[in-house]
């Protein structure tokens, strides 16, 4: 089975199902497939779907498998006993995990039918599902829990010192212990993208570099500053998931940040796509940035942003004149009207050459820094943009179609 993000040009949008208005699954998780096809999307993208922690970051989940029941549209339907034993059957791996941490079966069970009914009604509809798999887990996580044996001690995950954070980024997050992993025959791993792909039809791995290098901090230090680059697995993680799945991988790799060659030589090894932020593209001292629009490779996902960005009007707002005036450029040359920046970074992104082309419901709407849904580095505060009932309109349905259709997707 090919995976399905290269295979032709498509498009979606990008909103987490917290951003739905009721901020929940059921009629509004619906009628947003229905606005997605009525646009001519084919790809509905979402962050990870676990149980998010006290700052609502989906991406410090206590489960790297079990889902957030805080999404559930009728938390109190009837599960019954069958249910109970067809799940536990299908998630042996780990279930038990999630049940031992004091995670709930019949949560569980009702996630499973909702998420089901509604891909199945997407599917109908022309629109798959792009999911997100954070590369680590959450310290004390059922899975740090269960498998103290495939983690370090000592060390915690982040980034290193760069120009946007003088001491790095102390992330937190246990790291794995390779090794360890190997001599299981990466099995955590494998489960772990299997269960991804009960939920989803492709997925966007976060923070692919981590398998070449990863930045190692001794958890005795409270920043990054002190920590150090280690060798990552490369490929072996990879080539254990395809021969267990018996197909190619249908990932995404999320490949952005300082990006060095070995990292680029193990995402075309595996014949990953990797990501290209448009907005990111008209900086004029970097004139070899690979997000500029006339470098955008084939094999790629376009973004007008990801969920770590400004939307594009909050971006435009702050931008210098000197991308200001790069990025009109680039509209000029596309014959875009760049009046509304919002609509003239879509047309751009969506005509990119990338096979792939995803853009924020915000910037859609035209919305600024007030909608935007994550601010890296800042702990409180995010993940909480909520859509308005029926702010997502027919008319900007038929808009986004048309530009869609105009760009080839």
């Amino acid at each position: 089975m090919a995976n399905p993000l290269v295979t032709t040009r498509s498009s979606g949008v990008l909103l987490h199902p917290t951003s739905l208005p009721s901020g929940r699954l059921g009629a509004d998780a619906f009628a947003f497939v229905d606005w997605l096809a009525a646009a001519g999307q084919g790809w509905w993208q979402l962050l990870p779907l676990g149980p998010p922690d006290e700052h609502r970051s989906p991406y410090k989940a206590s489960s790297a498998f079990a889902t957030d029941p805080g999404l559930l549209a009728d938390p109190d339907a009837r599960v019954e006993e069958s249910e109970r034993r067809a799940f536990l059957s299908r998630n042996a791996f780990w279930i038990e995990d999630w049940l031992a941490w004091g995670g709930d079966l019949d949560a569980q069970i009702r996630f499973d039918r909702e998420w089901r009914e509604l891909r199945a009604y997407a599917v109908e509809r022309g629109v798959r599902l792009l999911g997100d798999l954070p590369i680590y887990v959450a310290e004390g996580s059922a899975d740090h829990s269960a498998h103290p044996e495939i983690f370090q001690t000592g060390f915690v995950a982040g980034a290193p010192p760069d120009s946007y954070a003088e001491d790095g980024q102390h992330w937190g997050n246990p790291l794995y212990d390779w090794p360890a992993l190997q001599r299981r025959g990466y099995r955590w791993w494998v489960e772990r993208l299997r269960r991804n792909l009960d939920l989803y039809d492709a997925v966007r791995v976060d923070h692919f570099r981590g398998f070449v290098a990863y930045w190692s901090i001794p958890e005795t230090h409270a920043t990054a500053r002190y920590g150090s680059w280690k060798r990552g697995p490369g490929a072996a993680p990879f080539r254990a998931m395809q021969a267990a799945l018996g197909r190619e991988l249908p990932l995404v790799a999320e490949d952005l940040g300082v990006i060095t060659t070995p990292v680029r030589r193990l995402r075309d090894e595996l014949g990953l796509p990797g990501m290209v932020i448009t907005q990111f593209g008209f900086d004029p001292s970097d004139e070899t940035s690979p997000h500029r629009f006339a470098h955008h490779p084939q094999r790629a996902v376009a973004y007008t942003a990801t969920h770590d960005n400004a939307p594009v009007a909050g971006w435009w707002a702050a931008a210098p004149e000197p991308e200001r005036a790069e990025a009109e450029r680039a509209f000029a040359a596309a014959n875009i009207d760049a009046d509304d920046p919002s609509w003239a970074l879509i047309a751009l992104t969506l005509r990119s050459r990338a096979v792939a082309a995803i853009v924020q419901a915000q910037d859609v709407l035209g919305l600024g820094d007030d909608a935007r849904m994550n601010m890296p580095g800042v702990e409180g505060g995010n993940w909480r943009w909520r859509l308005e009932s029926g702010q997502l309109t027919a008319d900007h349905a038929a808009r986004l179609r048309a530009a869609t259709e105009a760009a080839g997707r």
